[in-house]
């Protein structure tokens, strides 16, 4: 899945810290059931939990991931997969889904005004029908998109009122999570998480 967006009245930094501030996400995200950051790994890179609403009748999906981003000048680049956390295995009321590169690249257009490219390999888990994940791709993304330009344009006045000058993506020295090992970790392979069918499930 790919899919790019031009975004007027949005400067690139803005965009970025947008995909990174995960109290701002609960605010604009109305998939979202809960999100947090699990640890740190380098300045760089964390550990975080995701789990979102699906539409009925499909069961809701979570994810643990690595992410890493890197600043290049007015561009910017934020990657993730999943990985195992021995404090998160999957639970009982969600499909754990698989991240096998998720990425976003953030381009510079001008003083106000940047690209973004999303790319995903998700693997969804759940024998899922044709239909689902081609409409996912076609409506979903997009949709998601525009919704994460709209929370873009009022980002700035509300981060004026929420702890304005925290960013520890930009200031890793601001991190209050607990540092994590790699070796705490392991990849998350699609194969060794169970398959739920909803392949029967009628559009």
């Amino acid at each position: 899945l790919q899919c790019r967006m031009e975004c007027r009245d949005v400067p690139a930094e803005t965009l970025y810290d947008v995909l990174h501030d995960i109290e701002y996400r609960k605010k604009w995200d109305t998939n979202v059931i809960e999100t947090f950051d699990i640890g740190r790994l380098t300045a760089n890179s964390d550990v975080g939990y995701y789990a979102w609403r699906c539409p009925k009748p499909l069961k809701n999906r979570d994810v643990v991931t690595l992410r890493s981003w890197l600043p290049m000048g007015s561009d910017y680049i934020i990657m993730n997969y999943s990985v195992k956390h021995p404090k998160y295995p999957p639970r009982k009321d969600m499909v754990r889904a698989v991240s096998i590169q998720t990425g976003y690249l953030i381009e510079g257009t001008g003083a106000k005004s940047c690209t973004i490219t999303y790319l995903a390999q998700v693997d969804p888990k759940g024998s899922l029908p044709k239909w689902v994940v081609n409409k996912s791709s076609q409506f979903l993304a997009p949709k998601a998109m525009k919704k994460m330009y709209k929370a873009c344009l009022k980002y700035p006045e509300w981060k004026q009122k929420h702890d304005p000058h925290f960013k520890p993506w930009l200031f890793p020295e601001q991190s209050r999570l607990p540092a994590l090992a790699l070796s705490e970790l392991s990849l998350q392979h699609a194969d060794s998480l169970e398959n739920i069918d909803e392949s029967s499930l009628a559009e």
